[in-house]
């Protein structure tokens, strides 16, 4: 393992979804915020896009634990590959309504319908994240445009964010393009904000010191434009490198050597 080399305790990169290894970046601190307003104003359907990789789904995930603090409702899903009960079922289970496994798609709207009017009753705000809009079925899409719909009731608590890569929202079609009331952009890292990070993910596991060279920095951003699950992907790729072959320190060839061999893991 290369954390007794470079004296971590932890590996500092990871591209699974763990929000305590959320990093506030500028950009992503503005998505927060636009969220938090969306749900603070009552909108009915907000809209979050970003290239893949640019931390979509982990913004969504520290978005709902925020959520839930505050005390609101929240239930999160992905649409990639779903159908119209799994969909329903995911969010009434989120919701703590213990739908059955069994439950037809007519009783999961009753069950959904019922705790979204209990909610507004209880003047409780309600949050339903969806991710991978953009790849959901458009059967499914239809059933997303009646969920939204949900929300227009007078005194309704309801807010819906659509989460999707910016080249394929098209795929929504009009029907929710035209019900969408916010839109949140994510933007990639610029220099700064990648080199921040790699200093604050090292030092959230133990080290002090500079393991990345400045130049390595300006190398990663370069490879990477910035997305941070590429920027993760890279930069663990080099701590491997650069421990296997002894060095104390990464330069920009060992980030471009690890470049390289990443690119070619890719093509297969």
């Amino acid at each position: 393992m290369y954390q007794s080399h470079w004296g971590l305790r932890d590996t500092p990169f990871r591209t699974r979804l763990d929000p305590s290894g959320f990093y506030h970046s500028p950009t992503h601190e503005e998505a927060l915020a636009r969220l938090h307003f969306l749900v603070g104003q009552r909108r009915g359907l907000g809209l979050v896009t970003g290239a893949s990789g640019s931390g979509k789904s982990l913004l969504l995930e520290v978005f709902a634990e925020e959520i839930r603090r505050s005390g609101r409702a929240v239930a999160k899903t992905s649409l990639l590959g779903v159908e119209t009960a799994e969909m329903l079922w995911q969010l009434a289970a989120g919701l703590g309504c213990n739908p059955k496994r069994s439950a037809t798609v007519g009783s999961l709207w009753q069950v959904l319908s019922d705790r979204l009017v209990e909610h507004r009753y209880e003047q409780l705000d309600t949050v339903l994240l969806l991710d991978d809009a953009d790849q959901a079925r458009r059967d499914l899409l239809t059933q997303v445009v009646r969920l939204v719909h949900l929300g227009t009731a007078p005194q309704s608590r309801l807010t819906v964010v659509l989460a999707g890569q910016p080249s394929r929202m098209k795929h929504l079609g009009s029907d929710l393009l035209e019900l969408v009331e916010l839109r949140i952009d994510v933007e990639p890292w610029d220099q700064a904000e990648t080199e921040q990070y790699v200093t604050s993910s090292l030092e959230r596991v133990g080290s002090n010191a500079s393991i990345f060279a400045d130049n390595a920095v300006a190398r990663l951003q370069e490879l990477t434009h910035g997305v941070p699950r590429h920027v993760n992907q890279l930069a663990d790729l080099a701590l491997i490198a650069g421990a296997g072959e002894d060095l104390q320190q990464i330069d920009a060839d060992v980030v471009q050597s690890a470049y390289d061999e990443l690119a070619l893991v890719d093509a297969h």
